[in-house]
């Protein structure tokens, strides 16, 4: 199997045998940007996803048109786990469109 990735030049090709799975160690600090519609909104979902936990969140950008605003959500992840569940929650919060 092969995956097709546009560079600029044209379309290259890489086998599953060239795709190489970043290692990172855990404890680390992670960043997720999270893209909606209200940022507002957004704030209160990462407020009620993550809880307890300590974290930074700034205002990355907003569109020409502001109908669209991303948030960098930065904090420390102690696993793998962790860090694929807020994924997946904040994935899944109505407020928030795309997590990066």
């Amino acid at each position: 199997m092969c995956v097709r990735i546009h560079i600029k030049k044209g379309w290259n090709e890489v086998t599953d045998d060239e795709k190489q799975k970043v290692q990172l160690s855990y404890p680390c600090r992670w960043v997720y940007k999270i893209i909606g519609p209200d940022a507002d909104e957004m704030r209160s979902a990462v407020a009620e996803i993550i809880r307890d936990q300590e974290y930074k969140l700034s205002l990355s950008r907003s569109s020409a048109t502001a109908k669209y605003h991303c948030l960098n959500v930065e904090l420390s992840v102690e696993s793998e786990a962790q860090r694929m569940a807020l994924y997946e929650a904040l994935k899944a919060h109505r407020a928030v469109k795309l997590v990066l």
